[in-house]
């Protein structure tokens, strides 16, 4: 579709009060971070913002909120996790009224289907909005994925799918990229775990949390440099916050913990409280989150 979108898209997190609300300063504050620090865009509604926490109103309250802050000074990627296709088309529906750039598909939680049959899926999706498509294809996390056959054939009958997020090593990235023929914009998430070599393999952007989303746009411009030089810095970049990120993507519990305790400090936000089921903080990884994130400064 024409589409070039690229670079760091911090995927917000949603912070609540103490009596498991949904705050909308926090989303604020964070878009306000991103368009200050380069970010080259902002996605919303993933698994950092505890989508499957949020009832239907209230995605449609963080969409909301996450437009109107953004006034359209960035593009606004939107990730979509209905469990139907009906639910999947309305809500692309009300993520490209928001303002929305590009939606983001997940399969349906907990989904026993066969391939065949997610390929039907998310081509009915797909062709009920005429924004493009991305598919977050993330085996790991989500439990259901398509190979790498499957993600060429939904591109070939779907034009308009030609995004990816994809949740893999950079090993499996390139492979992916390979064996698709180019035919996606790839964009990979894990938090930015090997961010250099991703963007060797392929990527053209990476989708990770906040906590530490200043200095991904710092190696990230400088890998695009493309000179020996600018390799050489975004190497030294990412040694200095991939501690973090291991331990940050130990499990999606401990990156939604502490991560979002992080982006708190270094924005200033206060108490957080957390929304039930959770992983409650212990006072030694909370020693470890304030360690390894001691060099980061205010956003």
């Amino acid at each position: 579709m024409g589409t070039d979108f690229h670079g760091i898209y911090p995927i917000l997190y949603a912070f609540f009060d103490a009596q498991g609300a949904p705050l909308r300063e926090p989303i604020a504050a964070q878009v306000e971070a991103a368009v200050r620090h380069g970010a080259h865009g902002v996605a919303i509604l993933g698994l950092a913002t505890e989508t499957n926490k949020l009832d239907a109103a209230e995605r449609r309250r963080v969409l909301e909120w996450t437009a109107e802050a953004l006034r359209g000074r960035l593009p606004l990627a939107v990730t979509v996790a209905e469990p139907s296709v009906h639910g999947q088309s309305a809500f692309a529906r009300a993520a490209k009224e928001a303002g929305a750039d590009w939606v983001i598909l997940q399969p349906p939680a907990a989904a026993t289907m066969g391939e065949l049959e997610l390929l039907r899926f998310f081509g009915a999706v797909a062709d009920s909005t005429d924004l493009p498509v991305a598919l977050q294809n993330a085996a790991q996390f989500l439990g259901v994925g398509l190979s790498n056959a499957g993600l060429a054939a939904l591109n070939r009958q779907h034009p308009n799918v030609c995004l990816l997020k994809g949740e893999a090593p950079a090993h499996v990235i390139e492979r992916v990229v390979a064996d698709t023929g180019g035919a996606y914009r790839v964009f990979n998430g894990r938090g930015g775990m090997e961010l250099p070599d991703c963007l060797r393999a392929g990527c053209v952007g990476m989708i990770p949390a906040p906590e530490c989303f200043d200095v991904q746009v710092a190696i990230y411009e400088a890998m695009r440099r493309g000179t020996p030089e600018g390799e050489a810095e975004a190497e030294r970049l990412y040694r200095e916050v991939l501690p973090l990120i291991a331990f940050m993507m130990s499990s999606i519990d401990t990156f939604v913990c502490y991560g979002k305790r992080i982006v708190a400090r270094r924005l200033g936000l206060g108490e957080v409280f957390d929304r039930s089921p959770a992983q409650r903080p212990t006072p030694f990884g909370l020693r470890m989150t304030e360690r390894l994130s001691a060099t980061l400064p205010p956003l």
